[in-house]
């Protein structure tokens, strides 16, 4: 564990009363809290500290966050002997979790000290996604974890986001609005013709920042699970898509070619239907993100997400290059040219963005 200073000046003092009165109930009663940076939810991390034990607070409002499914997968996981924390202590009603600390060595914070483990992270990786997906376990069936499909219907929902709040930035609201009809039409079609399945536990948001390195443990064990609260029940190709097109950093083409490969023998599934599969859920996950990322920036105030923006366009141009992916690229070319995939910034009254 990191040894940081107290510090609750971030918390409101009535959701400290709150926290304080939660973990009175607990082993950690008068326990120093240290508040970890934010992420892109609503949800804050505080590491909670006492003698030498530690503990992870996820401090999730109600009104803005629900528990429960976090607690469903994580009970789920934990039981089928894969490193999600352990829930010391809950209060669904309040949003409070006291989680298994899984210390500070994420993906990305170990490859920022040494890259030289690159090949080794990624692969560990891998060999989860490929263990679950071959595994006959609640992974495959939805009666022992109920989860949503990522159908079509859900799939939409998302790539629209990009339609929403980047496109008006792009190419003005009223065109936006215009242009909207025929990029869902587009989507549409691509979907009905990419055959994508359903049919195994999908985490949503598997990347190096959501994954801890955990040497110490056993096999598929050194690889700690976090953020999996959005799971689903969808194609195996969207994790790979979500660890190797990652918007937060690069992972090299021939690293991830070498990873897909892994992947497809571990698992023994058809090649060119699974990078068809990778190249529609890589585009559609990317036309996500750059939404997301845009929304964070107009309704939530969190501009810094913009930055990494370049790189997801840069992804999103790599799908597009599958044949089946050629209409929409027509699309993008003619409607969001290269000189509008950059960085865009926040204008002054942070109710629009400027390219």
């Amino acid at each position: 564990m990191t040894k940081t200073p107290p510090a609750t000046g971030q918390i409101a003092p009535a959701r400290l009363e709150k926290i304080t009165g939660f973990l009175s109930g607990t082993q950690f009663s008068d326990a120093q809290l240290h508040p970890l940076a934010g992420d892109a939810s609503f949800r804050r991390y505080i590491r909670v500290s006492k003698g030498t034990d530690s503990a992870m607070l996820m401090d999730a409002p109600p009104e803005k966050e629900n528990v429960r499914p976090f607690i469903a997968v994580a009970e789920f996981l934990y039981q089928q002997g894969f490193s999600a924390p352990f829930i010391h202590a809950r209060h669904e009603q309040e949003g409070f979790l006291l989680l298994e600390d899984l210390g500070d060595d994420s993906f990305s914070s170990v490859l920022r000290k040494d890259p030289a483990q690159e090949k080794e992270l990624y692969s560990a990786a891998i060999d989860v996604l490929a263990y679950w997906h071959r595994r006959e376990i609640g992974f495959s069936k939805p009666e022992l974890l109920p989860l949503p499909q990522y159908n079509e219907e859900l799939l939409m929902r998302e790539v629209q986001l990009l339609t929403e709040w980047f496109l008006p930035q792009a190419v003005g609201t009223e065109k936006a609005a215009a242009l909207s009809g025929e990029y869902i039409s587009l989507w549409q079609s691509i979907l009905a013709k990419a055959n994508l399945s359903t049919s195994v536990w999908v985490h949503r948001d598997y990347h190096a920042d959501n994954l801890m390195w955990l040497p110490q443990r056993n096999e598929h064990k050194r690889v700690g699970l976090l953020d999996f609260q959005d799971g689903v029940y969808g194609d195996g190709a969207y994790d790979l898509v979500s660890l190797l097109e990652d918007a937060r950093r690069d992972v090299p083409p021939a690293l991830a070619s070498a990873m897909l490969d892994r992947y497809i023998s571990g698992v023994g599934c058809e090649r060119e239907h699974f990078l068809t599969s990778y190249a529609v859920l890589g585009a559609q996950r990317n036309c996500k993100i750059v939404g997301i990322f845009s929304r964070l920036a107009v309704r939530d105030g969190k501009s810094s997400y913009l930055n990494f923006l370049p790189r997801v366009w840069q992804h999103l141009e790599n799908d597009l290059k599958h044949p089946l992916l050629a209409p929409l690229k027509q699309w993008m070319d003619k409607h969001i040219p290269a000189d509008k995939r950059g960085v865009i910034a926040v204008s002054a009254d942070s109710k629009r963005l400027t390219a």
